[in-house]
Protein backbone atom coordinates (compact mmCIF):
# COMPACT_ATOMS: atom_id res chain seq x y z
CA UNK A 1 0.00 0.00 0.00
CA UNK A 2 1.41 3.45 -0.91
CA UNK A 3 2.65 5.64 1.92
CA UNK A 4 0.62 8.78 2.68
CA UNK A 5 1.87 11.94 0.99
CA UNK A 6 1.53 14.79 3.46
CA UNK A 7 3.11 17.51 1.33
CA UNK A 8 1.96 19.40 -1.75
CA UNK A 9 4.88 21.70 -2.60
CA UNK A 10 7.87 19.73 -3.90
CA UNK A 11 11.06 21.63 -4.72
CA UNK A 12 13.58 20.04 -7.09
CA UNK A 13 17.13 21.35 -6.87
CA UNK A 14 19.31 22.62 -9.69
CA UNK A 15 22.35 24.48 -8.43
CA UNK A 16 23.20 25.58 -11.99
CA UNK A 17 20.19 27.93 -11.92
CA UNK A 18 21.18 29.66 -8.68
CA UNK A 19 21.58 33.43 -8.79
CA UNK A 20 25.16 34.65 -8.55
CA UNK A 21 26.52 34.54 -5.01
CA UNK A 22 23.89 32.11 -3.70
CA UNK A 23 24.52 28.63 -2.35
CA UNK A 24 22.11 25.74 -2.67
CA UNK A 25 21.70 25.17 1.11
CA UNK A 26 20.95 28.86 1.66
CA UNK A 27 18.30 28.91 -1.07
CA UNK A 28 16.76 25.67 0.18
CA UNK A 29 16.56 27.00 3.73
CA UNK A 30 14.83 30.16 2.54
CA UNK A 31 12.38 28.05 0.51
CA UNK A 32 11.67 25.89 3.55
CA UNK A 33 10.98 29.03 5.56
CA UNK A 34 8.51 30.01 2.84
CA UNK A 35 6.55 26.78 3.06
CA UNK A 36 8.27 24.16 0.89
CA UNK A 37 7.41 20.80 2.43
CA UNK A 38 9.59 18.43 0.43
CA UNK A 39 12.89 18.70 -1.43
CA UNK A 40 14.33 16.48 -4.12
CA UNK A 41 18.12 16.67 -4.29
CA UNK A 42 18.71 16.33 -8.03
CA UNK A 43 22.29 17.15 -8.96
CA UNK A 44 23.04 14.51 -11.56
CA UNK A 45 26.53 15.72 -12.45
CA UNK A 46 27.91 15.29 -8.92
CA UNK A 47 29.86 12.22 -7.89
CA UNK A 48 28.76 10.30 -4.80
CA UNK A 49 31.65 11.86 -2.86
CA UNK A 50 30.40 15.32 -3.83
CA UNK A 51 26.72 14.54 -3.36
CA UNK A 52 26.96 12.96 0.07
CA UNK A 53 27.99 16.05 2.10
CA UNK A 54 25.39 18.14 0.29
CA UNK A 55 22.74 15.52 1.05
CA UNK A 56 23.76 15.54 4.71
CA UNK A 57 23.41 19.31 4.86
CA UNK A 58 19.98 19.24 3.24
CA UNK A 59 18.92 16.38 5.50
CA UNK A 60 19.76 18.57 8.50
CA UNK A 61 17.81 21.50 7.06
CA UNK A 62 14.74 19.47 6.13
CA UNK A 63 14.66 17.90 9.58
CA UNK A 64 14.92 21.35 11.15
CA UNK A 65 11.86 22.53 9.22
CA UNK A 66 9.87 19.30 9.38
CA UNK A 67 10.12 18.70 5.62
CA UNK A 68 10.80 15.60 3.54
CA UNK A 69 14.03 14.93 1.64
CA UNK A 70 14.21 12.66 -1.39
CA UNK A 71 17.36 11.85 -3.33
CA UNK A 72 17.23 11.56 -7.10
CA UNK A 73 18.26 8.06 -8.25
CA UNK A 74 20.90 7.38 -5.58
CA UNK A 75 19.62 4.71 -3.20
CA UNK A 76 23.00 4.55 -1.44
CA UNK A 77 23.06 8.27 -0.66
CA UNK A 78 19.42 8.23 0.45
CA UNK A 79 20.12 5.41 2.89
CA UNK A 80 23.39 6.93 4.08
CA UNK A 81 21.82 10.24 5.12
CA UNK A 82 18.52 8.85 6.36
CA UNK A 83 16.50 10.54 3.62
CA UNK A 84 12.75 10.07 3.44
CA UNK A 85 12.93 8.47 0.04
CA UNK A 86 14.18 8.44 -3.53
CA UNK A 87 12.91 9.87 -6.79
CA UNK A 88 13.22 7.82 -9.97
CA UNK A 89 13.40 8.96 -13.58
CA UNK A 90 13.27 7.32 -16.96
CA UNK A 91 16.77 5.85 -16.70
CA UNK A 92 16.53 4.69 -13.10
CA UNK A 93 16.21 1.15 -11.85
CA UNK A 94 12.64 -0.17 -12.07
CA UNK A 95 10.47 0.92 -9.17
CA UNK A 96 9.80 -2.64 -8.04
CA UNK A 97 13.55 -3.34 -7.68
CA UNK A 98 14.13 -0.12 -5.78
CA UNK A 99 11.25 -0.97 -3.45
CA UNK A 100 12.82 -4.33 -2.64
CA UNK A 101 16.08 -2.58 -1.75
CA UNK A 102 14.77 0.28 0.39
CA UNK A 103 11.83 -1.42 2.07
CA UNK A 104 8.34 -0.14 2.69
CA UNK A 105 9.11 2.78 4.99
CA UNK A 106 10.81 5.05 2.44
CA UNK A 107 8.99 7.07 -0.20
CA UNK A 108 9.39 6.47 -3.91
CA UNK A 109 8.46 9.21 -6.35
CA UNK A 110 8.52 8.55 -10.09
CA UNK A 111 8.73 10.97 -13.01
CA UNK A 112 6.04 10.26 -15.62
CA UNK A 113 4.98 11.79 -18.91
CA UNK A 114 2.07 9.64 -20.04
CA UNK A 115 -0.66 7.31 -18.82
CA UNK A 116 1.40 4.15 -19.38
CA UNK A 117 4.23 5.40 -17.19
CA UNK A 118 1.77 6.38 -14.48
CA UNK A 119 0.19 2.93 -14.57
CA UNK A 120 3.58 1.23 -14.34
CA UNK A 121 4.55 3.37 -11.35
CA UNK A 122 1.28 2.48 -9.63
CA UNK A 123 1.74 -1.24 -10.26
CA UNK A 124 5.37 -1.36 -9.19
CA UNK A 125 5.01 0.24 -5.78
CA UNK A 126 5.55 3.99 -6.15
CA UNK A 127 4.01 6.37 -3.62
CA UNK A 128 3.49 9.36 -5.91
CA UNK A 129 4.31 10.58 -9.40
CA UNK A 130 5.27 13.81 -11.07
CA UNK A 131 3.63 14.50 -14.42
CA UNK A 132 4.66 16.94 -17.10
CA UNK A 133 5.72 19.14 -18.56
CA UNK A 134 2.37 20.84 -18.11
CA UNK A 135 3.58 24.17 -19.48
CA UNK A 136 6.60 25.06 -21.61
CA UNK A 137 9.85 25.22 -19.66
CA UNK A 138 13.49 24.99 -20.80
CA UNK A 139 14.41 22.41 -18.16
CA UNK A 140 11.85 19.94 -19.56
CA UNK A 141 12.15 20.75 -23.28
CA UNK A 142 13.77 17.36 -23.88
CA UNK A 143 10.40 15.74 -23.07
CA UNK A 144 8.68 17.48 -25.96
CA UNK A 145 5.84 19.94 -26.22
CA UNK A 146 3.96 20.92 -23.06
CA UNK A 147 1.06 18.61 -22.34
CA UNK A 148 -1.38 21.18 -21.03
CA UNK A 149 -4.10 21.17 -18.42
CA UNK A 150 -6.34 18.67 -20.18
CA UNK A 151 -3.60 16.03 -20.20
CA UNK A 152 -2.93 16.79 -16.53
CA UNK A 153 -6.62 16.37 -15.73
CA UNK A 154 -6.71 13.00 -17.47
CA UNK A 155 -3.50 11.91 -15.74
CA UNK A 156 -4.95 12.74 -12.34
CA UNK A 157 -8.22 10.98 -13.11
CA UNK A 158 -6.41 7.82 -14.18
CA UNK A 159 -3.87 7.66 -11.36
CA UNK A 160 -4.40 5.85 -8.08
CA UNK A 161 -1.40 7.76 -6.72
CA UNK A 162 -1.02 11.45 -5.87
CA UNK A 163 0.06 13.40 -8.95
CA UNK A 164 2.40 16.39 -8.76
CA UNK A 165 2.20 18.72 -11.74
CA UNK A 166 5.59 19.72 -13.11
CA UNK A 167 6.85 22.09 -15.76
CA UNK A 168 6.51 25.84 -16.14
CA UNK A 169 4.21 26.26 -13.17
CA UNK A 170 4.11 29.75 -11.71
CA UNK A 171 2.16 30.98 -8.73
CA UNK A 172 -0.36 32.49 -11.18
CA UNK A 173 -0.95 29.03 -12.69
CA UNK A 174 -1.11 27.15 -9.40
CA UNK A 175 -4.88 27.42 -8.94
CA UNK A 176 -5.59 26.03 -12.42
CA UNK A 177 -3.20 23.14 -11.83
CA UNK A 178 -4.87 22.25 -8.55
CA UNK A 179 -8.30 22.54 -10.16
CA UNK A 180 -7.16 19.97 -12.73
CA UNK A 181 -6.82 17.48 -9.89
CA UNK A 182 -3.14 17.67 -9.01
CA UNK A 183 -2.33 16.70 -5.44
CA UNK A 184 0.54 19.16 -5.50
CA UNK A 185 3.10 21.13 -7.48
CA UNK A 186 6.69 20.19 -8.26
CA UNK A 187 8.96 22.97 -9.43
CA UNK A 188 12.51 24.16 -9.91
CA UNK A 189 13.09 27.60 -11.38
CA UNK A 190 10.07 29.40 -9.91
CA UNK A 191 11.86 29.22 -6.57
CA UNK A 192 15.51 28.44 -7.31
CA UNK A 193 16.13 31.48 -9.52
CA UNK A 194 14.11 33.89 -7.40
CA UNK A 195 15.84 36.76 -5.64
CA UNK A 196 13.67 35.85 -2.64
CA UNK A 197 13.08 32.06 -2.47
CA UNK A 198 11.14 32.48 0.75
CA UNK A 199 8.67 34.90 -0.85
CA UNK A 200 8.45 32.77 -4.00
CA UNK A 201 7.67 29.66 -1.98
CA UNK A 202 5.11 31.49 0.11
CA UNK A 203 3.26 32.51 -3.09
CA UNK A 204 2.61 28.80 -3.76
CA UNK A 205 1.72 28.05 -0.17
CA UNK A 206 -1.18 30.51 0.11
Amino acid sequence: MPLPINFNLYLITDRHQLPAGQTLPAVIEAALQGGVQAVQLREKDLSVDELLPLARELRSLTCQYGARLLINDSIDVALAVGADGVHLGGHSLPTEIVRRNIGVEMLIGVSTHNRTEIQTACEQGADFVTFGPVYATPSKAVYGAPQGLQALTEACMNSTLPVFALGGITSARAAAVRAAGAHGIALISAIIVSSSPKTAARAFST
